[in-house]
């Protein structure tokens, strides 16, 4: 920085003045990366935002450019912008790009161009809340949004078309429900995951509970894990009945019982999986390594300030953790995380694991025991996710009156109503078939997942849940499936329903039907899984118009039904026996009826 030459005569308290002012813009442009004495002592960044500080510093220093959304970060923390928040609510303005990233640290996320209008996502430990919130959030979405919800794919609540004057007053009146949203969105940790049936469930050999709730007041109450290089998930699996699909995660915590005679410790440990990421084709990769239950949070802590200090800062399509695994080695990565907790890793080989129960794919619909004597536990089948205000108030009403008191969330976009005795069953699923609602579903509408698609997201490339629907109600009267099938339809590379890890998958693109103009489509993917069944599926078609998905889906199934290799054979297996031509052939030569 350099400074014009005055030639005035000043006394010495004045030219100390002057000597402070210039010390002082050195630091401001050091603070925003404007250049200036980065080395200087008085320079260091300080308070709870400095990791990222000096983690961008480094990147200008090296001679690179921040992200669009680092720069907004460092500018200004989206926390310290609530007062221009508050003012564009009583503007009723839409922000500005800068802003529109930052107000997603506070859940809410400017739609536009599909919809001039806020989503907010919530966070919900677990996916479990209690029945006066979910009714209380049906007051705030009449009120203050469109009057409906959506479940989503990581055991949440999202509420939609929000004008930009109700922003402020559904973000504190979610707070006022002992809810929020913050850190749902942008590049901080999302919504925390976990075994839906924790703690009720027959088979389980953890209750997930208090580690998710323990994780989840970690990152609420420590400001320095907020603005990472990219969004950030994590999931906790007790191995109950229902799938909480945490190899998608960047940390998968999978609870396994160790076997005596392997020189730790026998009993139930958490088995760590780290970078998983199925929209760029990857899951949690698992070592020997295995963490004490009470000892996530920790473990959880150090493995995201690794990723804070060598996440990419420059290009957003390569700066998630599974980016700085493969660059650096998941050995090398985990001698960080080691160091910074100051303890070497608990190791065993793969045969100290006893065999895990196995999941099933129908426990999230229908009437299923609990492991408390006389319980049961509802799983209720929503419509790609969607349950209007006075279906959320019904459902909080039996869940009051019936139940628990709880509403469990799924990442099949469903919920469940636990704690029905008995004798209070019939009543329950009567009370959820009057509101609309239904208790059992189809092997093709039970595993059938869309993400918003294009009527209320700029990313996607077609209307996911409209042609899901389609699907659904085209395939259902004309294919008797009786083995569960995973239809995943999701509209772009976010992979928001992850196509890639479904039964059939498929992903939104433009359709070229002549030289100059598209249509919606997909292109189609089989043999995707999960579990222990992990794998990405092949594609099989390329550049289907959406108006004929529901006719190949339906082909698809029909092949599998006439040429399984015996009755017991599921479709991933039928999937995975054939290359991708073969299926097309197969199927293409179904009739339909």
């Amino acid at each position: 920085m350099k400074l014009e030459t005055v030639s005035v005569d000043f006394t010495d308290e004045q030219k100390r003045y002057l000597e402070g002012f210039t010390t002082g813009l050195q630091i401001s442009r050091v603070g925003r990366g404007l250049g200036g004495g980065a080395g200087k002592a008085n320079a260091e960044p300080t308070g709870p935002d400095a990791v990222h500080i000096k983690a961008q510093d480094k990147v200008i220093a090296s001679g690179k450019k921040l992200a669009d959304q680092e720069k907004f970060k460092r500018d200004e923390h989206p926390f310290d912008a609530y007062p221009r928040l508050r003012q564009q609510a009583l503007d009723n303005s839409p922000p500005s790009p800068a802003d529109n990233f930052r107000w997603r640290y506070y859940g809410i996320f400017y739609v536009a161009p599909t919809q001039d209008s806020y989503m907010c996502r919530l966070r919900i430990p677990n996916g479990i809340m209690k029945h006066w919130q979910l009714s209380g959030l049906a007051d705030l979405a009449d009120e203050l949004c469109g009057p409906y919800s959506h479940v989503t794919t990581r055991a949440n609540l999202q509420l939609r078309e929000i004008p930009p004057k109700h922003a402020v007053k559904l973000l504190e009146g979610i707070q006022e429900l002992g809810l929020c949203s913050r850190g749902s969105g942008a590049d901080n940790i999302r919504n925390v995951t976990g075994t839906p049936t924790a703690g009720i469930d027959p088979q389980e050999i953890l209750d997930t509970r208090p580690y998710a709730r323990e994780w989840h007041y970690h990152i609420l109450n420590d400001r320095s894990l907020y603005g990472l290089p990219r969004k950030f998930n994590v999931a906790f699996d007790g191995a109950g009945r229902i799938a909480v699909l945490e190899e998608t995660n960047d940390i998968a915590f999978t609870a396994y019982e160790v076997k005596d005679g392997f020189g730790v410790e026998p009993g139930v440990w958490f088995r760590l999986g780290l970078g998983g990421i199925t929209g760029h084709k990857d899951f949690a990769k698992y070592s020997g390594i295995i963490v004490k239950p009470e000892q996530a949070t920790a473990v959880a802590d150090a493995i995201v300030r690794v990723f804070i200090d060598h996440g990419d800062r420059t290009n957003r399509n390569k700066a998630r953790l599974k980016y700085v695994l493969d660059a650096m080695g998941h050995d090398g990565f985990l001698k960080l995380v080691e160091e910074r907790l100051k303890t070497s890793f608990t190791r065993v080989p793969e045969e100290a694991f006893a065999p895990r129960p196995a999941a099933d794919r129908m426990a999230h619909v229908g009437v299923h025991k609990q492991k408390q004597d006389g319980l049961n536990w509802i799983g209720v089948s929503l419509t790609l996710g969607k349950l209007s205000c006075d279906q959320m108030r019904g459902l909080a009403k039996v869940s009051r009156d019936l139940g628990d008191g709880e509403i469990r969330l799924t990442v099949w976009q469903n919920l469940l109503i636990s704690g029905v005795r008995d004798e209070n069953v019939e009543l329950a699923v009567a009370a959820i078939k009057q509101i609309g609602l239904a208790v059992e579903a189809s092997h093709i509408r039970a595993g059938l997942i869309a993400c918003t698609g294009n009527a209320g997201c700029r990313f996607a490339a077609a209307n996911t849940k409209r042609n899901a629907a389609e699907i659904g109600d085209w395939c259902e009267p004309r294919v008797a499936m009786d083995k569960p099938v995973n239809i995943h339809v999701t509209g772009c590379h976010h992979s928001c329903a992850q196509h890639y890890i479904s039964d059939i998958g498929l992903i939104g693109a433009r359709v070229p039907i002549n030289d100059e103009d598209t249509v919606e489509g997909y292109h189609l993917f089989t043999g995707g899984g999960f579990g222990p069944d992990a794998d990405v599926g092949q594609e099989v078609y390329h550049d289907l118009k959406a108006e004929d998905a529901p006719k190949t889906v339906e082909g698809l199934l029909k092949a599998y039904m006439a040429h399984r290799a015996t009755p017991d054979e599921t479709f991933l297996s039928f999937a995975r026996r054939h290359d991708g031509e073969t299926l097309r052939k197969l199927a293409d030569a179904q009739v339909s009826a």
